[in-house]
Protein backbone atom coordinates (compact mmCIF):
# COMPACT_ATOMS: atom_id res chain seq x y z
CA UNK A 1 0.00 0.00 0.00
CA UNK A 2 1.23 3.48 -0.81
CA UNK A 3 1.46 6.49 1.61
CA UNK A 4 -0.32 9.68 0.51
CA UNK A 5 0.79 12.84 0.78
CA UNK A 6 -1.56 15.72 -0.19
CA UNK A 7 -2.64 13.20 -3.21
CA UNK A 8 0.30 12.26 -4.04
CA UNK A 9 1.88 9.04 -3.48
CA UNK A 10 5.38 8.36 -1.87
CA UNK A 11 6.41 6.17 -4.84
CA UNK A 12 5.08 9.24 -6.95
CA UNK A 13 7.78 11.67 -4.85
CA UNK A 14 10.96 9.03 -5.07
CA UNK A 15 10.49 8.56 -8.73
CA UNK A 16 10.18 12.22 -9.19
CA UNK A 17 13.32 12.78 -7.31
CA UNK A 18 15.09 10.08 -8.62
CA UNK A 19 14.42 11.42 -12.28
CA UNK A 20 16.19 14.61 -10.98
CA UNK A 21 18.97 12.91 -9.43
CA UNK A 22 19.27 11.38 -13.40
CA UNK A 23 18.99 14.71 -15.35
CA UNK A 24 21.51 16.35 -12.57
CA UNK A 25 23.93 13.36 -13.53
CA UNK A 26 23.80 13.59 -16.44
CA UNK A 27 24.46 17.59 -16.80
CA UNK A 28 27.39 16.99 -14.33
CA UNK A 29 28.76 13.65 -16.63
CA UNK A 30 28.73 15.95 -19.68
CA UNK A 31 30.19 19.00 -17.91
CA UNK A 32 33.01 17.69 -16.67
CA UNK A 33 33.91 15.92 -20.19
CA UNK A 34 33.66 19.80 -21.41
CA UNK A 35 35.73 21.04 -18.93
CA UNK A 36 38.74 18.39 -19.54
CA UNK A 37 38.42 18.57 -23.69
CA UNK A 38 42.05 20.86 -23.96
CA UNK A 39 43.14 18.16 -21.46
CA UNK A 40 42.11 15.65 -23.61
CA UNK A 41 43.03 16.97 -27.00
CA UNK A 42 46.44 17.39 -25.88
CA UNK A 43 47.09 13.92 -25.11
CA UNK A 44 45.94 12.84 -28.07
CA UNK A 45 48.14 14.67 -29.58
CA UNK A 46 45.84 16.39 -32.10
CA UNK A 47 44.87 19.89 -33.54
CA UNK A 48 41.63 21.76 -32.96
CA UNK A 49 40.61 21.02 -37.10
CA UNK A 50 40.91 17.47 -35.64
CA UNK A 51 39.10 17.45 -33.05
CA UNK A 52 36.16 19.07 -34.68
CA UNK A 53 35.73 16.19 -36.31
CA UNK A 54 36.13 13.66 -33.49
CA UNK A 55 32.97 15.51 -31.76
CA UNK A 56 31.10 14.89 -34.51
CA UNK A 57 30.74 11.21 -33.73
CA UNK A 58 30.44 12.30 -30.70
CA UNK A 59 27.09 13.47 -32.08
CA UNK A 60 26.73 10.43 -33.85
CA UNK A 61 26.73 8.11 -31.02
CA UNK A 62 24.75 10.09 -29.14
CA UNK A 63 21.92 10.12 -31.98
CA UNK A 64 22.51 6.38 -32.25
CA UNK A 65 22.20 5.76 -28.63
CA UNK A 66 18.68 7.38 -28.96
CA UNK A 67 17.45 5.83 -31.51
CA UNK A 68 18.08 2.52 -30.08
CA UNK A 69 17.28 3.09 -26.22
CA UNK A 70 14.06 4.70 -27.39
CA UNK A 71 11.67 1.80 -28.45
CA UNK A 72 13.85 -0.93 -26.12
CA UNK A 73 12.84 1.56 -22.81
CA UNK A 74 9.07 0.89 -24.27
CA UNK A 75 9.41 -2.53 -24.48
CA UNK A 76 11.32 -3.10 -20.96
CA UNK A 77 10.24 0.05 -18.94
CA UNK A 78 12.63 2.67 -18.04
CA UNK A 79 12.78 1.58 -14.50
CA UNK A 80 15.30 -1.58 -15.93
CA UNK A 81 16.44 1.01 -18.75
CA UNK A 82 17.54 4.01 -17.28
CA UNK A 83 20.06 2.69 -14.79
CA UNK A 84 21.24 0.41 -17.63
CA UNK A 85 21.72 3.54 -19.70
CA UNK A 86 23.09 6.21 -16.69
CA UNK A 87 25.80 3.12 -16.12
CA UNK A 88 26.83 2.98 -19.51
CA UNK A 89 27.31 7.14 -19.83
CA UNK A 90 28.79 7.22 -16.22
CA UNK A 91 31.49 3.94 -17.50
CA UNK A 92 32.30 5.05 -20.78
CA UNK A 93 33.33 9.21 -19.29
CA UNK A 94 36.88 7.63 -18.34
CA UNK A 95 37.85 6.36 -22.22
CA UNK A 96 38.01 9.84 -23.62
CA UNK A 97 40.99 10.60 -20.83
CA UNK A 98 42.96 7.29 -22.16
CA UNK A 99 43.17 8.16 -25.35
CA UNK A 100 46.70 8.36 -26.63
CA UNK A 101 45.65 9.00 -30.55
CA UNK A 102 42.89 10.28 -32.77
CA UNK A 103 41.58 6.66 -33.37
CA UNK A 104 41.38 5.74 -30.23
CA UNK A 105 39.59 9.22 -29.43
CA UNK A 106 37.18 8.73 -31.49
CA UNK A 107 36.30 4.91 -30.56
CA UNK A 108 35.74 6.74 -26.83
CA UNK A 109 33.87 9.72 -27.77
CA UNK A 110 31.33 7.48 -30.17
CA UNK A 111 31.05 5.22 -26.94
CA UNK A 112 30.84 7.85 -24.80
CA UNK A 113 27.77 9.48 -27.16
CA UNK A 114 26.07 6.02 -27.10
CA UNK A 115 25.99 6.22 -23.33
CA UNK A 116 24.83 9.98 -23.09
CA UNK A 117 21.96 9.67 -25.94
CA UNK A 118 20.62 6.24 -24.57
CA UNK A 119 20.46 8.21 -21.22
CA UNK A 120 18.70 11.55 -22.58
CA UNK A 121 15.79 9.37 -24.04
CA UNK A 122 15.33 7.09 -20.99
CA UNK A 123 15.24 9.11 -18.38
CA UNK A 124 13.01 11.54 -20.18
CA UNK A 125 10.63 8.87 -20.86
CA UNK A 126 10.47 8.28 -17.35
CA UNK A 127 9.82 11.91 -16.87
CA UNK A 128 6.81 11.81 -19.06
CA UNK A 129 5.67 8.65 -16.80
CA UNK A 130 6.34 10.61 -13.64
CA UNK A 131 4.41 13.54 -15.28
CA UNK A 132 1.94 11.52 -16.27
CA UNK A 133 1.58 10.93 -12.64
CA UNK A 134 1.12 14.38 -11.20
CA UNK A 135 -0.99 15.08 -13.45
CA UNK A 136 0.38 18.48 -13.86
CA UNK A 137 3.64 20.17 -15.93
CA UNK A 138 6.74 19.39 -14.28
CA UNK A 139 8.69 18.70 -17.20
CA UNK A 140 10.86 21.88 -17.34
CA UNK A 141 12.09 21.48 -13.84
CA UNK A 142 13.93 18.63 -15.20
CA UNK A 143 15.92 20.22 -17.79
CA UNK A 144 16.24 23.04 -15.27
CA UNK A 145 18.00 20.80 -13.17
CA UNK A 146 20.13 19.00 -16.17
CA UNK A 147 21.92 22.85 -16.33
CA UNK A 148 22.57 22.73 -12.37
CA UNK A 149 24.33 19.74 -13.44
CA UNK A 150 26.50 21.38 -15.90
CA UNK A 151 27.52 24.68 -13.64
CA UNK A 152 28.36 21.99 -10.61
CA UNK A 153 30.73 20.13 -13.52
CA UNK A 154 32.38 23.66 -13.74
CA UNK A 155 32.94 23.87 -10.29
CA UNK A 156 34.53 20.83 -9.47
CA UNK A 157 35.88 20.15 -13.09
CA UNK A 158 38.19 23.86 -12.03
CA UNK A 159 39.06 22.96 -8.16
CA UNK A 160 40.68 19.43 -9.71
CA UNK A 161 42.64 21.47 -11.99
CA UNK A 162 43.38 23.90 -9.91
CA UNK A 163 44.81 21.12 -7.41
CA UNK A 164 47.17 19.52 -10.49
CA UNK A 165 44.49 16.70 -10.82
CA UNK A 166 45.07 14.37 -13.63
CA UNK A 167 42.27 14.04 -16.40
CA UNK A 168 41.92 10.26 -15.75
CA UNK A 169 42.19 10.56 -12.53
CA UNK A 170 39.36 13.41 -12.26
CA UNK A 171 37.22 11.53 -15.03
CA UNK A 172 37.79 8.17 -12.95
CA UNK A 173 36.60 9.65 -10.21
CA UNK A 174 33.21 11.11 -11.75
CA UNK A 175 33.02 8.04 -13.32
CA UNK A 176 32.91 6.12 -9.79
CA UNK A 177 30.94 8.40 -8.41
CA UNK A 178 28.52 8.90 -10.67
CA UNK A 179 28.06 5.14 -10.80
CA UNK A 180 27.25 4.99 -6.93
CA UNK A 181 24.75 7.23 -7.58
CA UNK A 182 23.33 5.26 -10.26
CA UNK A 183 22.74 2.75 -8.04
CA UNK A 184 21.51 4.27 -5.02
CA UNK A 185 18.61 6.36 -6.71
CA UNK A 186 17.36 3.54 -9.40
CA UNK A 187 15.39 1.60 -6.98
CA UNK A 188 12.92 4.51 -6.27
CA UNK A 189 12.00 4.73 -10.69
CA UNK A 190 8.28 4.19 -11.46
CA UNK A 191 7.57 0.27 -12.79
CA UNK A 192 6.32 -0.28 -16.15
CA UNK A 193 2.15 0.60 -15.90
CA UNK A 194 0.48 -2.70 -15.46
CA UNK A 195 -1.77 -1.27 -18.01
CA UNK A 196 0.86 -2.30 -20.96
CA UNK A 197 -0.79 -5.52 -22.54
CA UNK A 198 0.71 -7.44 -24.64
CA UNK A 199 -1.14 -6.35 -27.75
CA UNK A 200 0.16 -2.32 -26.58
CA UNK A 201 3.54 -3.63 -25.86
CA UNK A 202 3.19 -5.35 -29.59
CA UNK A 203 1.98 -2.11 -30.91
CA UNK A 204 4.57 -0.07 -29.08
CA UNK A 205 7.35 -2.22 -30.34
CA UNK A 206 6.02 -2.24 -34.04
CA UNK A 207 6.29 1.88 -34.35
CA UNK A 208 9.69 2.90 -36.12
CA UNK A 209 10.64 5.46 -37.97
CA UNK A 210 8.15 4.14 -40.81
CA UNK A 211 5.07 3.92 -38.70
CA UNK A 212 6.17 7.12 -36.70
CA UNK A 213 2.69 9.15 -36.94
CA UNK A 214 2.66 12.41 -38.62
CA UNK A 215 2.12 14.28 -35.26
CA UNK A 216 5.35 13.28 -33.40
CA UNK A 217 7.65 14.40 -36.83
CA UNK A 218 6.40 17.86 -36.86
CA UNK A 219 6.98 17.74 -33.26
CA UNK A 220 10.55 16.73 -34.10
CA UNK A 221 11.16 19.31 -36.52
CA UNK A 222 10.05 22.08 -34.15
CA UNK A 223 12.59 20.91 -31.98
CA UNK A 224 15.22 20.37 -34.62
CA UNK A 225 14.33 24.47 -34.97
CA UNK A 226 14.37 25.29 -31.99
CA UNK A 227 17.54 23.60 -30.38
CA UNK A 228 19.37 24.40 -33.67
CA UNK A 229 18.39 28.24 -32.45
CA UNK A 230 19.83 27.24 -28.78
CA UNK A 231 22.86 25.82 -30.21
CA UNK A 232 23.35 29.39 -32.14
CA UNK A 233 23.98 30.73 -28.46
CA UNK A 234 25.95 28.42 -27.42
CA UNK A 235 28.37 28.76 -30.29
CA UNK A 236 27.93 32.27 -31.53
CA UNK A 237 26.82 34.48 -28.81
CA UNK A 238 30.24 35.54 -27.77
CA UNK A 239 32.02 35.53 -30.70
CA UNK A 240 29.40 37.91 -32.46
CA UNK A 241 29.76 40.49 -29.22
CA UNK A 242 33.74 40.91 -30.07
CA UNK A 243 33.71 40.78 -33.39
CA UNK A 244 30.66 42.75 -34.07
CA UNK A 245 30.78 44.88 -31.41
CA UNK A 246 34.59 44.92 -30.24
CA UNK A 247 33.33 43.92 -26.79
CA UNK A 248 36.18 43.04 -24.29
CA UNK A 249 36.46 39.05 -23.90
CA UNK A 250 35.09 39.46 -20.16
CA UNK A 251 32.37 41.40 -21.50
CA UNK A 252 31.42 38.80 -24.09
CA UNK A 253 31.49 36.23 -21.78
CA UNK A 254 28.51 37.79 -20.13
CA UNK A 255 26.28 37.29 -23.30
CA UNK A 256 26.29 33.60 -23.18
CA UNK A 257 26.37 33.48 -19.14
CA UNK A 258 23.24 35.53 -19.30
CA UNK A 259 21.81 33.34 -21.87
CA UNK A 260 22.83 30.04 -19.21
CA UNK A 261 21.36 31.50 -16.69
CA UNK A 262 18.11 32.61 -17.62
CA UNK A 263 17.38 29.47 -19.73
CA UNK A 264 18.23 27.65 -15.98
CA UNK A 265 15.90 30.24 -14.13
CA UNK A 266 13.19 29.84 -16.76
CA UNK A 267 12.95 26.11 -16.53
CA UNK A 268 12.38 26.17 -13.18
CA UNK A 269 9.24 29.15 -13.81
CA UNK A 270 8.28 27.38 -16.70
CA UNK A 271 5.66 24.08 -15.40
CA UNK A 272 3.84 26.74 -13.40
CA UNK A 273 2.96 29.01 -16.31
CA UNK A 274 2.31 25.62 -18.40
CA UNK A 275 -0.26 24.60 -15.94
CA UNK A 276 -2.08 27.85 -16.02
CA UNK A 277 -1.88 29.00 -19.85
CA UNK A 278 -1.12 25.24 -21.65
CA UNK A 279 2.39 23.97 -23.29
CA UNK A 280 0.71 25.35 -27.11
CA UNK A 281 0.82 29.21 -25.24
CA UNK A 282 4.61 28.66 -23.68
CA UNK A 283 6.02 27.60 -27.45
CA UNK A 284 4.03 30.02 -29.44
CA UNK A 285 4.99 33.23 -27.34
CA UNK A 286 8.37 31.79 -25.99
CA UNK A 287 9.49 31.18 -29.99
CA UNK A 288 7.63 34.77 -30.91
CA UNK A 289 9.86 36.36 -28.05
CA UNK A 290 13.01 34.34 -29.03
CA UNK A 291 12.69 35.64 -32.61
CA UNK A 292 11.94 39.21 -31.38
CA UNK A 293 14.95 38.79 -29.39
CA UNK A 294 17.39 37.63 -32.34
CA UNK A 295 16.24 40.26 -34.60
CA UNK A 296 17.18 42.90 -31.48
CA UNK A 297 20.80 41.13 -31.42
CA UNK A 298 21.27 41.17 -34.82
CA UNK A 299 20.32 45.01 -35.17
CA UNK A 300 21.83 45.73 -32.20
CA UNK A 301 24.17 48.79 -32.19
CA UNK A 302 25.34 48.58 -28.66
CA UNK A 303 26.74 46.17 -26.09
CA UNK A 304 24.14 46.55 -23.34
CA UNK A 305 21.12 46.18 -26.00
CA UNK A 306 22.70 43.03 -27.39
CA UNK A 307 22.94 41.57 -23.94
CA UNK A 308 19.90 42.00 -23.26
CA UNK A 309 18.87 40.71 -26.78
CA UNK A 310 20.27 37.40 -25.19
CA UNK A 311 18.63 37.97 -21.95
CA UNK A 312 15.36 37.78 -23.57
CA UNK A 313 16.14 35.08 -25.75
CA UNK A 314 17.31 32.90 -23.17
CA UNK A 315 13.43 33.87 -21.74
CA UNK A 316 11.74 33.24 -24.76
CA UNK A 317 13.77 29.58 -25.25
CA UNK A 318 14.22 28.30 -22.13
CA UNK A 319 10.07 26.28 -21.75
CA UNK A 320 9.72 25.34 -25.46
CA UNK A 321 11.73 21.98 -25.84
CA UNK A 322 10.54 20.30 -22.38
CA UNK A 323 6.79 20.96 -23.73
CA UNK A 324 7.89 19.22 -26.94
CA UNK A 325 9.39 16.41 -25.19
CA UNK A 326 6.50 16.23 -23.02
CA UNK A 327 4.57 16.16 -25.83
CA UNK A 328 5.67 13.71 -27.49
CA UNK A 329 5.66 11.14 -24.51
CA UNK A 330 2.29 11.69 -23.81
CA UNK A 331 1.10 11.23 -27.36
CA UNK A 332 1.04 7.38 -26.95
CA UNK A 333 2.57 6.25 -23.44
CA UNK A 334 2.79 3.10 -25.01
CA UNK A 335 5.45 4.17 -27.44
CA UNK A 336 6.77 7.27 -25.55
CA UNK A 337 9.99 6.23 -25.65
CA UNK A 338 10.71 5.71 -29.29
CA UNK A 339 8.31 9.32 -30.03
CA UNK A 340 10.46 10.56 -27.54
CA UNK A 341 13.88 9.38 -29.41
CA UNK A 342 12.45 10.84 -32.67
CA UNK A 343 12.22 14.29 -31.17
CA UNK A 344 15.32 14.51 -28.96
CA UNK A 345 16.97 12.90 -31.77
CA UNK A 346 16.42 15.62 -34.51
CA UNK A 347 16.56 17.97 -32.03
CA UNK A 348 19.80 16.69 -31.15
CA UNK A 349 20.77 16.66 -34.96
CA UNK A 350 19.76 20.95 -35.14
CA UNK A 351 22.04 22.00 -32.17
CA UNK A 352 25.15 20.32 -34.41
CA UNK A 353 23.81 21.44 -37.36
CA UNK A 354 24.07 25.05 -35.91
CA UNK A 355 27.73 25.67 -36.24
CA UNK A 356 28.10 23.94 -39.87
CA UNK A 357 25.06 26.25 -41.02
CA UNK A 358 25.80 29.80 -39.43
CA UNK A 359 29.38 28.98 -39.90
CA UNK A 360 29.49 28.90 -44.18
CA UNK A 361 26.79 31.51 -43.92
CA UNK A 362 29.46 34.15 -42.36
CA UNK A 363 31.34 34.02 -45.77
CA UNK A 364 28.24 35.68 -47.37
CA UNK A 365 26.80 38.21 -44.58
CA UNK A 366 28.38 39.60 -41.30
CA UNK A 367 27.80 37.20 -38.31
CA UNK A 368 25.22 39.23 -36.73
CA UNK A 369 22.95 38.68 -40.16
CA UNK A 370 23.30 35.11 -39.76
CA UNK A 371 21.01 35.20 -36.59
CA UNK A 372 18.02 36.30 -39.07
CA UNK A 373 17.85 32.13 -39.96
CA UNK A 374 17.36 31.16 -36.53
CA UNK A 375 14.69 34.19 -35.99
CA UNK A 376 12.69 32.98 -38.92
CA UNK A 377 12.84 29.72 -37.51
CA UNK A 378 11.34 30.82 -34.34
CA UNK A 379 8.65 32.55 -36.36
CA UNK A 380 7.72 29.24 -38.12
CA UNK A 381 7.78 27.75 -34.49
CA UNK A 382 5.42 30.08 -33.03
CA UNK A 383 3.16 29.68 -36.22
CA UNK A 384 3.09 25.98 -35.73
CA UNK A 385 2.91 25.30 -31.86
CA UNK A 386 -0.71 24.42 -32.48
CA UNK A 387 0.80 20.79 -32.97
CA UNK A 388 1.42 20.53 -29.56
CA UNK A 389 -2.42 20.38 -28.48
CA UNK A 390 -3.64 16.32 -29.20
CA UNK A 391 -6.63 16.18 -30.70
CA UNK A 392 -8.72 15.37 -27.47
CA UNK A 393 -7.78 18.97 -26.75
CA UNK A 394 -8.68 19.86 -30.26
CA UNK A 395 -12.05 22.30 -29.82
CA UNK A 396 -14.64 20.56 -31.28
CA UNK A 397 -16.77 22.33 -34.02
CA UNK A 398 -20.40 23.70 -33.03
CA UNK A 399 -23.17 21.38 -33.88
CA UNK A 400 -25.33 22.40 -36.96
CA UNK A 401 -29.46 23.22 -35.95
CA UNK A 402 -30.10 19.84 -37.20
CA UNK A 403 -28.02 18.09 -35.28
CA UNK A 404 -28.79 19.35 -32.26
CA UNK A 405 -32.72 18.46 -32.96
CA UNK A 406 -31.77 15.27 -33.54
CA UNK A 407 -30.38 15.11 -29.83
CA UNK A 408 -32.74 16.57 -28.28
CA UNK A 409 -34.94 14.03 -29.93
CA UNK A 410 -33.21 11.25 -28.90
CA UNK A 411 -33.05 12.30 -25.20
Amino acid sequence: MFVMFGGMTRSSRAARLATFAYFTLNGFVLGIWIVHIPAVEHRAGISHAVLGWLLLLLGAGAFAGMQLVGPLTDRFGARKVVPLSAALCSATLVLPALAVNAWTLGVALLVFGIGNGSLDVSMNTHAVQVEARYKRPIMSAFHAVFSIGGVLAALVGARALSWGWSTTATLTAVSLFALAVTAVVAPALLPRPEAASVLERSTAKATTWRTTPPRIWALAALALMLMLSEGVANDWSVLAMRDVLDAPAATAALAYGAFATVMTIGRFLTDRVAARFGPVAIVRYGSALAALALTMIALSPSIPLAIAGWVLFGIGLSGTIPQLFSAAGHANPNAAGANVSRVAGLGYLGMLAGPAIIGPLTHLMPLNYTFFLPAAFCVVAALTAHILRSKAEEPQPPLSTAAQNRGALRV
